[in-house]
């Protein structure tokens, strides 16, 4: 052994700990290994990116994983790696540059932006990945992967070709969600729906044919009036019949449109006539290409009004024109009223501006292998937990919808597409080149560029970042390590991006693997703060992990946030939890302590004495550390991980520290036989061994430091390298462990009873039993001094009245009070307690007989009163009977 210095430092020993498991490749996988493959993951965060609470949850359970497989003696592959982050990354090093010299990507050009996009990336990026080997995390740091590396961008590259090839990746003019802050397309995925308090225009056209009669219609968003191709109604409305085919004035800029039918207009959303804007609006668009309108853009792809014949509103915010466009109707007296109306708005999920459907050219994918995707899951191949995302996932891809795949950045991986110069040139541009016209020599589409570039202009867009992430599992891997490791075993990640990554990753995994790319997913809870608010910066409810691990080490907060996140609900933080988690460590630090100052070891076997030489407080502590084995293994295939922490929690402080270490305090004091006292520090090691073993994956420097100082594991080795045994500590021998608990239960009684009378603190108390069972008389030393009290057993016992007494599991229990209390006082003591309850119960009465409270108030305060008469009764009984027992 070697000594524990008086108090735990965590910081020291988890630097310590962490630097020794890296420099002896302790997290390096062996492809030539003949052991099991275990491999996983790691969900690339952006490269940019900060640790906050939900990666600590996340990649604490892929620790936690990866630890418990190689315990079961496989070989493991955690892999990890960053994204690259296109628009978030992008627009950091944009704004930068505006603010220190003035300048925007297109005035330095796009060569010299992405210098300085990698320059930020080196002196910015992975962050991160310091933060995680903080936290402890046992990834391959060797094989770390960033989605713009060569091999990894070369994956991407064919893989957009392959899918050209085969007729999936088409380029077209659609209506896309574009963010006008970040100047891109953006998928269904990256907009997220929020509910808003917006207002709904009643306004009025003019009929041409009939001067002076107006039709009415409604509207959200007057400011793209000036857009508008026709006004349409519902075919099946007979309010108006009369006027389809006719046509009314558009206001400003003046223009006559016509009145047509469509059977998309919702008859009940406002006056049930809509104005048609195809250049604005998805509904709009489809409906204007059924007619054959003409699309008129009136919005600029940075937000502001596109309108010259309209000076008063041409390059005003969207949102400042849509005032000014009210303000503008209600002069012309043509606006009629304005509602309050609550919608749902699209928002860009990364600059959290409102969307704007726009018209563009843009790259768009078809779906390979959904069929293949949906029946995965549905089959059992892929088994989601919580299970019942598996059902959101399936409505998802049965309403899939073509992939827009092209982003107008500069960072990220270039679209692998050439057009013949000439063409371009003829355009003024690629933006609007029609690639389903060009012929086979005026585009080239190759991983590789052609070989004579001057000929070719190669088309500006990036790919979407999922695009490259959704290749993840497989394309993070050379050949020789996807043999070995994938399909990988688990993928953890949160449920947000079940359709950004997971349902895309499993479709490419058929496609370009032919297989599966995980077996098992397991989508973490959302971290809330203790209100079961969402965490968040602008309400200052979201601590940073690094001070929390500053203050508590990577373990206790590991454990103490993992101890509290369920299955499927969200977790509610509080630091206190952290601070418990703390606390474990401790508690777990000081009794091996305890046991290091009670007496040298001898060499630890890790096996227990002969089964002669053991107490029932031995064998019961050996049985339920086989228990705790036997049921982690449950809750591991599960994927149950708090209800793994509160085993681990409830062994080590119930069951170890409260009841076996002062069970067997007797046989570590200086009048103990050194046979006792070696047994039980030979069972003390036996089981502490193996249970920090148990612990490791959830807290791995304390119990690594721990088992190096107890001599648990020598000569330079690990205990994380160490397989848990697969033979039970101990067994048949339930009996003994029987005996253990049933003292364990009488002694907590006998304590129940001095703390009732009052003398819980005294140690001259002396309990008779009878009718006891054969074995105790063995066993009352221990009974005695977990009682706090001298233990008598006899045949026969004439209790004089009012004794206080119990029937428990190893005989009947008295405590005589002779010479411990004042018998008179206590009475006393006790009628007026009786009575100051008995007072409660009647004031509960009245109140819950009282029917107009019972009828008129909420049922949940009528439900507490019931519940404060329940527990006032149940104190005045308990009283009542310690009345009575003193006659």
């Amino acid at each position: 052994m070697s000594e524990l210095p008086k108090a735990y430092e965590p910081q020291a020993v988890e630097k310590q700990w962490y630097s020794a498991w890296q420099e002896n490749g302790c997290f390096h996988a062996d492809t030539s290994s003949e052991k099991e493959g275990y491999s996983i993951v790691i969900p690339p965060p952006n490269v940019t990116g900060i640790l906050h609470l939900g990666h600590v949850l996340n990649n604490t359970i892929q620790d936690i994983l990866a630890r418990r497989a190689r315990q079961q003696g496989k070989e493991v592959l955690w892999l990890p790696g960053t994204d690259h982050a296109g628009i978030a990354t992008q627009t950091k090093v944009e704004r930068q540059l505006r603010e220190e010299e003035g300048k925007t990507r297109r005035d330095v050009g796009r060569d010299a932006f992405l210098d300085r996009v990698w320059d930020w990336k080196e002196k910015h990026g992975g962050i991160i990945i310091q933060q995680l080997k903080r936290l402890g995390c046992s990834c391959d740091w060797d094989r770390e992967r960033f989605t713009m590396d060569e091999d990894y961008s070369g994956w991407v590259a064919k893989v957009f070709t392959d899918l050209f090839n085969e007729g999936l990746i088409y380029r077209g003019k659609r209506m896309v969600n574009w963010c006008p802050v970040s100047l891109t397309a953006l998928s269904d995925e990256e907009v997220i729906m929020k509910p808003q308090n917006s207002k709904l225009y009643f306004m009025k056209y003019e009929l041409v044919d009939a001067p002076g009669e107006f039709l009415e219609i409604s509207t959200t968003r007057p400011e793209t009036l000036m857009g508008d191709s026709a006004v349409a109604v519902n075919p099946k409305d007979e309010r108006f019949a009369s006027y389809i085919g006719r046509k009314v004035r558009r206001p400003f800029p003046e223009a006559e449109i016509e009145i047509i039918a469509d059977d998309h207009v919702d008859v009940e959303f406002g006056t049930g006539a809509l104005k048609i804007t195809p250049a604005h609006d998805k509904a709009d668009f489809e409906i204007g290409q059924r007619h054959g309108l003409e699309i008129i853009d009136v919005i600029h792809a940075d937000g502001t009004i596109n309108c010259p014949d309209c000076p008063d509103l041409d390059g005003l915010d969207r949102f400042q024109a849509r005032r000014k466009a009210a303000a503008k109707l209600e002069e012309m007296g043509l606006l009629i009223r304005i509602e309050e109306y609550e919608n749902n708005v699209g928002y860009s999920e990364r600059a959290d501006v409102p969307i704007e459907p726009r018209i563009s050219m843009q790259w768009f994918l078809k779906y390979p292998c959904v069929k293949e995707a949906v029946d995965a899951v549905a089959d059992g191949e892929i088994t989601f937990r919580p299970a019942r995302w598996a059902k959101t996932y399936a409505h998802w891809l049965e309403n899939i919808q073509d992939w827009c795949i092209s982003r107008q950045l500069w960072w990220g991986h270039q679209i692998p597409v050439w057009y013949r110069k000439e063409k371009v040139d003829a355009l003024q541009g690629a933006e609007s080149l029609d690639v389903s016209n060009l012929e086979a020599g005026d585009i080239y589409v190759s991983a590789e560029p052609p070989s004579d570039p001057e000929n070719w202009v190669r088309d500006e867009d990036v790919m979407d970042t999922w695009f490259s992430s959704w290749l993840w599992p497989f394309a993070t891997m050379n050949e020789t390590e996807r043999g070995k490791f994938y399909p990988t075993t688990d993928l953890v990640t949160g449920p947000d991006i079940l359709f950004f990554w997971v349902a895309r990753m499993i479709m490419a995994g058929y496609r370009f693997e032919d297989e599966l790319p995980f077996k098992n997913v397991f989508f973490t809870s959302l971290i809330r703060d203790s209100q079961g608010r969402k965490m968040s910066k602008s309400l200052g409810n979201s601590p940073d992990p690094i001070d929390l691990m500053d203050e508590y080490g990577a373990d206790g907060l590991r454990f103490g946030l993992l101890r509290t996140a369920p299955v499927g609900t969200d977790v509610r933080f509080d630091e206190q939890l952290v601070a418990e988690g703390r606390n474990f460590a401790n508690k777990l630090y000081n009794a091996c302590r305890f046991r290091q100052m009670s007496g040298d070891a001898a060499e630890v076997s890790g096996q227990l004495p002969v089964i002669s030489r053991l107490r029932p407080y031995h064998i019961d502590i050996a049985t339920k550390l086989d228990h705790l084995a036997e049921n982690l293994e449950k809750s591991y295939s599960d994927y149950r991980f708090n209800d793994v922490g509160q085993q681990l929690y409830d062994f080590l402080w119930s069951e170890f520290c409260d009841k076996f270490l002062e069970a067997v305090k007797g046989d570590l004091r200086d009048t103990a036989s050194a046979e006792a006292r070696e047994t039980t520090l030979a069972v003390f090691d036996a089981v502490m061994s193996r249970y920090l073993q148990l612990l490791h994956p959830y807290m791995p420097h304390i119990t690594e430091e721990l088992s190096a100082r107890m001599g648990y594991v020598q000569d330079g080795a690990f205990l994380m390298e160490k397989t848990y045994p697969s033979d039970a500590l101990i067994s048949g021998e339930d009996a003994a462990a029987s005996q253990a608990e049933a003292i364990y239960a009488t002694a907590g009684r006998m304590r129940n009873l001095k703390a009732e009378y009052n003398v819980a603190a005294r140690k001259d108390v002396k309990f008779i039993i009878i009718k006891a069972e054969p074995w105790l008389t063995a066993e009352t030393d221990v009974l005695g001094l977990l009682a706090g009290g001298e233990i008598e057993i006899l045949t026969a016992y004439e209790a004089p009245k009012g004794t206080p007494a119990a029937v428990t599991d190893v005989g009947e229990v008295y405590l005589p009070l002779e010479g411990l209390i004042d018998v008179e006082a206590e009475k006393s003591r006790l009628d007026k307690e009786i009575a100051k309850v008995a007072s409660e119960v009647t004031k509960c009465d009245a109140k819950l007989g009282n029917a107009a409270f019972v009828d008129r108030a909420p049922a949940e305060l009528v439900d507490r009163e019931k519940a404060r008469r329940d527990e006032w009764s149940q104190k005045l009984g308990q009283l009542q009977e310690m009345r009575a027992s003193l006659g």
